[in-house]
């Protein structure tokens, strides 16, 4: 072990400061890469998902009785064939299969396997499901007010965050001018050019594979074990190439309910989402409403700044706590403010579920404390350059979260950015 660790820190040091190549680079830019979709196994089954065309309802009833004898069909599952009907990587608050209600259009009802993917989705076509359409809310602010359906328990609400730093009405009143704004991002969907997939093996000793793109194997591993029921020792998660993800495959979307499909069959079974059903379906940007209040002193010096998030979380929770978290942390921006109230409310809609995407609530709070950082430079008279560059964070500062900087490069950075494009003779154009 010893000799295999040493052999190890020469490797890393000849790549220090050096151009390494990635190991699949040659398979990326030559095509060869094999991705979830391209595995292709003798005897595999082909899946498709009936979804739900109502926003929320409650299901009375489904029959899949002719579907489960139509030509080529192998199995047909509901929520009543679910182990464990229940999945989330935070709360477990989302069904594998819609059991009592469905809460969006696309959740998903009934799932079949057959021996192609057109045998499949003609088998959707003969299960019956009947439902109650029931009121639905797709605003976050509306879903808090009383008489609002609920979609979980007694209350629209998720969680709460909250940061607090200082006496932020001290500081107000201290400001020689306070500017307010609200702001909202829309949803966003990751679009990858590989939609969400997923191919579960099974074998005869009643273990699973399952192939996925997603970027957290062991969590994907979890889930699938806590829904089957089964050993974390029967289950093996393999993580393949993404052919895009940008946090859009970080939930168990998938991989559930055709690992279930595998032990039902005892074949390999494959799921590809098509791409209408990624954009209904599938996870999204979390939308975010902001409103920001910010108090300067005379100079463009930032004193107070009181912010209220709220973000829409659609149908499920999904890892709105995550988003929800750094939103509300970082949501002051990278600048000094003595004084700070931060509040954020995560918000059950009958909307798209919306869960992680690059920066997990970063983006939205970012358009939000720079659009704002140019409004009160405006008010001012002040170059937004110039106001940036006096509050921005220096090495020693500390965060309103309580985090001593070591390493700051920000000033430097907006400075060299500045020259590159000319930033004065762009300001006064």
């Amino acid at each position: 072990m010893a000799v295999e660790t040493l052999s190890q820190t020469r490797q890393a040091q000849r790549a220090v400061g050096k151009r390494v190549p990635r190991h699949d680079a040659i398979h990326q830019v030559t095509g060869k890469v094999c991705f979830t979709e391209d595995l292709r196994i003798p005897g595999m089954l082909h899946t498709r998902f009936l979804r739900s065309r109502y926003p929320h309802a409650r299901i009375l009833s489904v029959d899949t009785t002719q579907a489960a004898v139509a030509p080529g069909v192998a199995a047909v599952i509901t929520a009543g064939d679910v182990p464990y009907n229940r999945m989330g990587s935070i709360v477990q608050d989302q069904p594998v299969l819609a059991d009592d209600r469905v809460r969006y259009i696309g959740d998903p009802v009934a799932a079949v396997a057959a021996e192609t993917a057109e045998a499949a989705f003609q088998a959707l076509r003969l299960i019956k499901v009947e439902y109650e359409e029931l009121p639905a809310v797709y605003d976050p602010v509306e879903a808090m007010k009383p008489g609002a359906p609920i979609l979980h328990g007694e209350s629209n609400v998720l969680v709460r965050q909250g940061l607090r730093c200082g006496d932020v009405e001290r500081g107000f009143a201290a400001s020689h001018l306070v500017v307010e704004e609200t702001y909202q991002t829309q949803m966003v969907e990751h679009c990858g050019m590989e939609t969400q997939v997923s191919v579960a093996v099974p074998d005869l000793a009643g273990n699973l594979i399952v192939y996925t793109p997603s970027a957290r194997p062991y969590a994907i591993r979890a889930e699938v074990a806590r829904v089957l029921q089964a050993p974390l020792l029967k289950i093996r998660v393999i993580a393949m190439p993404q052919g895009g993800g940008f946090g859009g495959k970080n939930d168990p979307w998938l991989e559930p309910a055709v690992g279930l499909l595998a032990l039902k069959t005892g074949r390999p079974v494959r799921a590809v989402l098509s791409r209408e059903e990624e954009f209904t379906a599938s996870t999204v940007r979390h939308p975010i409403r902001m409103h920001y209040r910010s108090g300067v002193d005379s100079s463009g010096k930032l004193l107070a700044r009181q912010v209220k998030l709220v973000l829409d979380t659609g149908a499920y929770a999904a890892l709105g706590y995550v988003t929800i978290r750094k939103a509300t942390l970082t949501c002051i921006g990278p600048y000094r403010v003595p004084n700070v109230l931060a509040e954020g409310v995560l918000v059950f809609t009958n909307n798209t579920v919306a869960s992680a995407m690059r920066g997990f609530g970063v983006p939205q709070t970012c358009f939000a404390w720079e659009s704002h950082i140019e409004t009160i430079a405006r008010r001012l008279g002040m170059d937004s350059l110039q106001l940036r560059l006096l509050n921005a964070f220096e090495e020693g500062d500390t965060t309103p979260y309580g985090q001593t900087l070591t390493s700051v490069g920000l000033k430097e950075s907006m400075r060299q950015a500045a020259a590159a494009f000319d930033w004065r003779r762009e300001s006064r154009s």
